[in-house]
């Protein structure tokens, strides 16, 4: 593979640094310089407008842009009228309240400018994954999201001889190829790539509460929230840990209507029992004991090997009966708790 500039530099400002250099070429001055990058930041820019503002069809003529203002991530004045703001995100998520806080700085600045600009236009572009949950809260904050998906089609729809558009080009589409290839990959050799793509399915199909990285001594893990459901005051839920499927059991204060100085001990094994006991009963032998118990907010008090939800290691997904096995577990726990 021939080397690629944003191969070496991953970051999140490498990635500021080329739609910087793509808005630019939107610009009516620079279209003798480069017809087509012209018209693809032209396209980009139209899209992003849009939306906002659905109906938008003008031509684009000026362009002036800033990185870092206020923190805001890029920053276009377009037609001396619209006013974009970008936060650029590739894996990481929104923090601290900041979306917020941007649009009231663009809404402010807009609101100052004479002649008046539009109300600004906020763009949350990722071009990592991020589950639905945490993208309506984007939405919720006020901003328009522009997916991977989205840039890669605008993308592809120039053939540009450019090396640094072409670099940044190819890395996106590998990161979308890498995203699909759990369908036609062993179960054993997923990575992380995959169970984002797996994940993503899922939330397409169940309605997933969550999913995302969770980061820990043990070297950490993808999990998804199958469902929250509660046992009494306590929150009881079924949660992929990638290969093994566990029966949890959250004690944080912070949740849930109850003190925080609960024994937490005691808790877990109740429900433990109530959910060993019932599988049972009923015969359901791939839920069993977990190997230890934690004692933490958030405990695993059953588990599922991979084998018996999701398949053995050596083979392909069979999707649809990994949807059927998760709906097993889940009206279960249901059972049990309910």
């Amino acid at each position: 593979m021939k080397p690629n500039i944003f191969d070496i530099s991953t970051k999140e400002l490498s990635q500021d640094a080329f739609l910087t250099w793509l808005l630019m070429w939107a610009d009516e001055k620079n279209k003798d310089y480069d017809f087509e990058l012209n018209k693809c930041g032209t396209d980009f820019i139209t899209q992003m407008i849009k939306k906002k503002y659905s109906n938008f069809n003008e031509k684009i003529k000026t362009v002036s842009v800033n990185r870092q203002w206020n923190n805001i991530d890029v920053l276009a004045k377009v037609n001396s009228k619209y006013l974009i703001i970008i936060e650029d995100k590739t894996n990481t998520e929104k923090h601290s309240g900041q979306l917020p806080k941007y649009k009231q700085l663009a809404e402010a600045w807009c609101k100052k400018q004479t002649p008046l600009y539009f109300p600004p236009i906020c763009i949350y572009l990722k071009t990592g994954n991020e589950s639905l949950n945490s993208l309506k809260s984007v939405v919720k904050d006020g901003f328009e999201i522009f997916k991977r998906q989205d840039l890669l089609t605008l993308i592809n729809n120039y053939s540009i001889k450019n090396e640094i558009f072409n670099d940044f080009k190819e890395r996106l589409s590998r990161i979308e190829e890498a995203n699909n290839d759990w369908e036609e990959k062993l179960i054993q050799d997923w990575n992380g790539s995959d169970w984002q793509g797996f994940y993503q399915y899922l939330e397409k199909q169940i309605d997933l509460i969550d999913w995302k990285y969770v980061n820990n001594p043990n070297g950490g893990f993808w999990n998804a929230v199958i469902n929250w459901s509660y046992w009494g005051n306590y929150p009881a839920y079924l949660q992929t840990e990638q290969y093994k499927l566990c029966f949890k059991l959250s004690t944080d204060p912070a949740e849930d209507s109850m003190f925080a100085n609960v024994n937490r001990k005691e808790v877990r094994n109740e429900l433990s029992e109530l959910i060993l006991k019932s599988a049972r009963e009923k015969n359901i032998s791939s839920i069993k004991r977990p190997n230890r118990y934690g004692n933490g907010k958030y405990m695993t008090v059953a588990i599922v090997e991979g084998e018996n939800w999701l398949g053995k290691n050596d083979e392909l997904i069979n999707k649809e009966k990994v949807l059927e096995n998760l709906m097993f577990y889940k009206s279960f726990l249901l059972s049990v708790i309910i």
